[in-house]
């Protein structure tokens, strides 16, 4: 649970990273590597809390 987390904040400061660097350098590999970092990062953050929704639902309560 925690490497999750942890894995998808470092890959929102390396987004927003990237996207720093594309305001002092002005070159937009930075500005397009910046949005397929967030793309993806928000795909996995969104299939994370799927599989904790369906855990939820699918285990059994007491």
């Amino acid at each position: 649970m925690l490497v999750f987390r942890l894995a998808i904040l470092l890959l929102l400061v390396a987004a927003i990273v990237c996207f720093g660097v594309y305001l002092v350098r002005n070159d937009r590999r930075y500005l397009a590597l910046g949005v397929a970092i967030t793309k993806w990062t928000l795909v996995a953050a969104l299939g994370f809390f799927a599989v904790l929704m369906a855990d939820m639902i699918l285990s059994p309560r007491q």
